[in-house]
């Protein structure tokens, strides 16, 4: 294992920004992460992992410690159960899978970043959370100093949180996740956006479909459309496409009383009576951080510097081109304020913060 000083992490971000890293090494074996991880315990230095850097934002003043880069690659299929190294491509591991004809993960199509950090933030999107395919979750424990494994219940999952992203945050190093997935399975069509999509195509089109029932999309056309509409929102990485480079979602959508939800439709009554609310955890409800902030005065394009909202969704911040971390930080709190006076709401940001002063 070679370990570099002063290596840049911005090129490892789809933000573009931040600081150097005071050492950095690449791990490309369960070996190497075991090893990396006992040089930084052996000099008391703090250890960062890094993965596809696509829900992350680096101080501009850099890290402090040594950023370990996840190269972990490998897909090995035994039937519907899919092992995947931490660090393969998610959007490869997402093609492997329909390609074999296993639903699970296509409305997951287009999302940036690794395997790896698919469970800790439990990603999700399009109706589809990687916690209900993720079967077990293999890692490197810190505090253990050994590899460990956890069922799906034992990595505590619940919207876009789980025990790698709150009561064990910093102590595991994911190294392989596993996917049960469903060959032959239906693509899931549950979110609006997916559903007026193909609402639309059946209209025009006549085609034969491909699978399924007379009216039935395949999965592969359901990933396409997924990323189409990604690709509209600035979601998907596109050279060239400023829109693109942030870190994807940059708010988490608030879950509130059913009463609160009441609440805010009277308020914005006057303005807009288009809020829509969906199901959330412990019988609460989920209100779109998108509507709020636009409710709050913010357009789509505003913005504070070189740091902007996305002029095709309302919740990726993005770096024009030169932002810092400072100014993304600073428009993120500016919205937050604006939503909270308005809404009495707190919104909660989704990437990680590395290197930022506590």
């Amino acid at each position: 294992m070679h370990i570099e000083e002063n290596r840049p992490l911005a090129p490892f971000t789809t933000f573009g920004i931040g600081g150097p890293a005071r050492w950095f090494a690449e791990a490309a074996s369960e070996a190497e992460i075991a090893e990396a991880a006992a040089w930084a315990r052996q000099r008391g230095v703090a250890l960062f992992v890094l993965g596809g850097g696509s829900n992350l934002l680096v101080s501009d003043a850099g890290f402090n410690g040594l950023a370990l880069h996840i190269g972990v690659k490998g897909i090995d299929q035994e039937g519907e159960l899919f092992h995947a190294g931490a660090g393969e491509s998610w959007e490869h591991f997402v093609e492997r899978a329909i390609q074999a004809g296993c639903q699970g993960v296509e409305c997951l199509a287009g999302i940036p970043g690794t395997v790896g950090g698919t469970p800790v933030q439990n990603v999700g999107a399009y109706g589809q959370e990687v916690s209900s395919v993720i079967e077990r979750v293999r890692a490197f424990d810190l505090a253990e100093h050994g590899f460990v494994e956890f069922t799906a219940a034992e990595c505590g999952f619940s919207y876009r949180r789980s025990r790698f992203n709150s009561t064990d945050r910093g102590r595991y190093i994911v190294t392989r996740v596993d996917y049960r997935l469903r060959r032959d399975g239906e693509p899931q069509l549950t979110y609006a956006d997916l559903k007026q999509h193909f609402d639309t195509r059946q209209r025009v089109d006549t085609r034969q479909p491909i699978q399924g029932r007379p009216d039935q999309p395949s999965l592969a056309e359901v990933a396409a459309a997924v990323c189409a509409i990604r690709q509209s929102k600035g979601m998907v990485l596109v050279e060239g496409d400023p829109d693109c480079r942030s870190a994807g979602s940059f708010f988490k959508n608030p879950s509130v009383s059913s009463e609160a939800a009441e609440r805010i439709k009277t308020m914005a009554a006057g303005s807009c009576a288009s809020l829509r609310v969906y199901p959330g955890p412990g019988g609460l409800v989920k209100i779109p951080a998108a509507w709020l902030i636009e409710q709050a005065g913010f357009p789509k394009g505003y913005a504070l510097g070189e740091a902007a909202i996305s002029s095709k969704h309302m919740l990726a911040l993005i770096n024009r081109g030169g932002a810092t971390a400072a100014e993304i930080l600073a428009l993120a709190d500016q919205i937050r304020a604006a939503v909270e006076h308005r809404f009495s709401i707190r919104l909660q940001m989704e990437p990680v913060m590395v290197g930022f002063q506590s």
